[in-house]
């Protein structure tokens, strides 16, 4: 059985915080690249589509390439950060007029990481990925989350991550 190429989008405000160090951990188990979403430009969504000339499109055309994609986010608010959000918006784009490019989508798996001060994320957080995967008809695979009081401390979510990883490889 062939690996499963993985993809994760960092989408923070940090881009050396604690959801790229929760993303790194996760990407060396996986073998998996990573993309922090601060290094491209992505204009908000635009109903008139005024905004092709920003990398939004560029990128997916590189990302679908991959199996598997994993969002990572901290969670702000019980939602995700406002790059990721940006980025989940302009998915669209590929609804409206990319639509072969988002069919795509379709076969892809998706999975989700997400960090914040709360030991429990809110249920309402995992639910807005949840409920996107399967409107784009992706398989959603889980989510691991982090719960990083201060600093991410890769010794104190070593254990999840391995199950989270190892769940995902099962698949």
């Amino acid at each position: 059985m062939p690996e499963t190429r993985t993809v994760i989008f960092v989408g923070s405000s940090r881009s050396t915080g604690n959801t790229a160090e929760l993303a790194s951990s996760v990407a060396s188990k996986l073998k998996a690249s990573v993309i922090d979403l601060n290094q491209y430009r992505i204009a908000p969504f635009d109903y008139e589509f005024r905004n092709r000339d920003d990398d939004f499109l560029t990128l997916m055309n590189q990302v679908l390439s991959f199996d598997r994609i994993i969002l990572a986010t901290p969670m702000y608010w019980y939602s995700p950060s406002a790059i990721m959000k940006i980025f989940m918006d302009r998915i669209s784009d590929l609804l409206k007029v990319e639509k072969d490019l988002g069919r795509q989508l379709r076969t892809k798996k998706a999975a989700l990481l997400g960090t914040g001060y709360d030991a429990i994320p809110a249920a309402c957080f995992e639910q807005v990925f949840q409920h996107t995967f399967d409107y784009l008809g992706m398989g959603y695979e889980g989510m691991l989350y982090a719960s990083c009081q201060d600093d991410f401390i890769h010794a104190e979510h070593a254990l999840a991550i391995e199950k989270f990883t190892e769940a995902l490889h099962a698949e």
